[in-house]
C-alpha cells in the first residue's frame, strides 16, 4: 500500500486506520472480488437450469472450488485483473479473461454468456452498498442510538434551560433533548434496515435478446427474478441497459437525512459545550490550542460535522446524475458510482467521531441549575395559562406587561403570584413551582421513545 502520507485523499491518508474497514467493501479490489461473485454465482445457476442441456449441473466440489475464486481473491489476484485491464481497457472483460485462467477451457464459452457489463455491474455496486451499510454503516450508527439512549434515560430528570431563538424559554431536562435525537435516528434506522435495493440482468438493453436466442424455451424472466434474488436483491425487470439506480438513490437520501439529523446534534451538543452546561473530559497530552493552553475544542463534533458535509454534497450529486442515462445506455454512471464508497466513509467517519465526542462528555449539573435560578421568567407561560384557566381576559398581556425583554427573580414572581385573585389551589401550585420543577412530561417522554 502506498505511504499514506502520499494519498491525495485524506480517507486514504489520514483518516485510514479510522475507515479502513470501509475498503474492504469500497475499493477497487473489492469491487473486483463482487464482479467475480457474480459472475462465478451466474455460471453455476446455468448450470442448474435444466433447459440448458449444453451445459451440466456442476459437482458439489467444483461449486466448492469456483466459490474459492472470489471468497479467497487476494491482492495478488486483483493486480493480475489489471494486468488484463491494460490489454483490454475494459474492466469487465478483464474478469472474463482472469476466470479463463481458472477455468477449464471448456467452460469458457459459458463465462459472462449473453450478458453486458451493466448486469454484472449494477449487482454488484448494490451488493457493495448493501454490505457496507449492513456490516459496517448500521453497527456505527446504532452504536450512536446505544450512546444517545443511555445519556437520555441518565438525565431524563435533568432540568435544563430550553432556548428558543437563542432565548430563554420553558425548561426541559437534557434527557429529552438527546432523547430526540435517539427518536429520529431509529425511525432511519428502520427506514434503512427495510429498504430494498434492486438489481438488473436482462442483456444488453434489458430485452434478454441474446438469452431468448439462444435458449427460445428457457424462462429467462424467472430465471433472472430467481438468480437476482438469490443476492438479497429485488428484480427489477424493465429497463433499458442500465438498472435505473433509483433504490441506490432513495438508500443514499437515507443516509443523507441520518446525517442531516446528525449535524443537526452535532450543532446543539456544540452549543451546550458553549454554554458550559457540558464538559469535556481532559486526555493526558491533548493539546487544544497551539496557543491557548487552558482549551478542550470540542474537535470531535466539528469533524463529524463536516464529513457528514462532504458525505451528503457526494451523495446529493449521486442522487442526481445516477438516475439519468442516455436512451438505452451511457457511460457517466460509471464514473460516478464508484464514489459511493467514498460518500459512505465519510459518513462513517462522522460517526466513529461522534462515539469518540460522546465518550468524553460530562453534563455539568451546577451550571445547568445556575441557568434555571438565573432566568425565572421562564415561569411567566406556567402563571398566564394558569391565569387564563381562571377566565382572565388580559391573561398573556398581564404577563407580557412584568416579564417580556426582563429579568426576574423569584421574590418578584412570589409578590405577583399572591397579588393574584385565584383560587387558592392554583395560587399554591404557582407558588410551588421553580424553573427545576417545570419541566411537564420530559422525563416520561424519555419512557416512551
Amino acid at each position: 500500500m502506498p505511504d499514506p502520507l502520499n494519498a491525495i485523499s485524506p480517507l486514504d491518508g489520514r483518516y485510514r486506520n479510522s475507515v479502513k474497514e470501509i475498503s474492504d467493501y469500497f475499493s477497487e479490489h473489492s469491487l473486483i472480488r463482487y464482479r467475480l461473485f457474480v459472475e462465478i454465482e451466474y455460471l453455476i445457476a446455468l448450470g442448474d437450469e435444466k433447459s440448458i442441456k449444453e451445459l451440466k449441473q456442476f459437482s458439489n466440489n467444483d461449486q466448492k472450488k469456483y466459490r474459492n475464486i472470489y471468497k479467497k481473491f487476494a491482492i495478488k489476484d486483483a493486480a493480475e485483473v489489471k494486468k488484463y485491464e491494460k490489454i483490454t481497457n475494459h474492466d469487465v472483460k478483464a474478469i472474463e479473461y482472469f476466470l479463463r485462467d481458472k477455468l477449464k477451457k471448456s467452460l469458457h464459452p459459458w463465462i459472462h454468456f449473453a450478458l453486458t457489463s451493466e448486469d454484472v455491474n449494477n449487482l454488484s455496486y448494490s451488493l457493495m452498498w448493501q454490505d457496507g451499510l449492513n456490516k459496517i454503516y448500521l453497527p456505527t450508527l446504532k452504536s450512536v442510538t446505544k450512546n444517545l439512549n443511555e445519556l437520555a434515560n441518565k438525565y431524563k430528570k435533568t432540568p435544563m434551560l430550553s432556548l428558543t431563538h437563542g432565548q430563554p424559554a420553558t425548561p426541559t431536562t437534557f434527557g429529552k433533548e438527546i432523547a430526540v435525537f435517539h427518536s429520529r435516528l431509529n425511525r432511519q434506522i428502520n427506514q434503512i434496515s427495510s429498504h430494498k435495493l434492486l438489481g438488473k440482468f436482462g442483456g444488453a438493453t434489458g430485452t434478454w435478446s441474446a438469452q431468448s436466442i439462444a435458449y427460445p424455451k428457457t424462462d429467462w424472466l424467472k430465471f433472472a427474478t430467481k438468480f437476482i434474488k438469490s443476492f438479497g436483491l429485488e428484480p427489477n425487470l424493465i429497463t433499458t441497459q442500465i438498472e435505473s439506480h433509483d433504490s441506490l438513490v432513495e438508500s443514499y437520501h437515507q443516509i443523507i437525512r441520518v446525517n442531516t439529523i446528525l449535524t443537526d446534534f452535532c450543532s446543539d451538543i456544540w452549543h451546550y459545550i458553549s454554554r458550559g452546561v457540558i464538559g469535556q473530559k481532559k486526555i493526558k497530552g491533548e493539546v487544544g490550542s497551539s496557543t491557548m493552553p487552558h482549551k478542550i475544542n470540542p474537535i470531535q463534533f466539528e469533524n463529524a460535522e463536516g464529513n457528514m458535509g462532504i458525505s451528503n454534497a457526494l451523495l446529493s450529486f449521486l442522487s442526481q446524475k445516477l438516475p439519468i442515462s442516455r436512451m438505452q445506455r451511457d457511460l457517466t454512471d460509471s464514473t460516478t458510482l464508484r464514489n459511493q464508497g467514498t460518500a459512505i466513509a465519510h459518513s462513517y467517519l462522522s460517526l466513529k467521531n461522534i462515539i469518540k465526542g460522546l465518550n468524553r462528555i460530562e453534563v455539568i449539573i451546577s451550571q445547568l441549575n445556575n441557568e434555571l435560578n438565573d432566568n425565572q421568567e421562564v415561569l411567566a407561560e406556567a402563571i398566564q395559562v394558569i391565569l387564563r384557566k381562571s377566565g382572565r381576559q388580559n391573561a398573556y398581556e398581564t404577563l407580557k406587561k412584568l416579564s417580556r425583554g426582563k429579568k426576574i427573580n423569584s421574590k418578584e414572581l412570589t409578590i405577583f403570584i399572591n397579588s393574584l385573585n385565584i383560587n387558592t389551589d392554583d395560587k399554591k401550585t404557582l407558588l410551588s413551582i421553580n424553573p427545576k420543577s417545570y419541566i411537564g412530561l420530559s422525563s416520561k417522554l424519555v419512557d416512551i421513545q
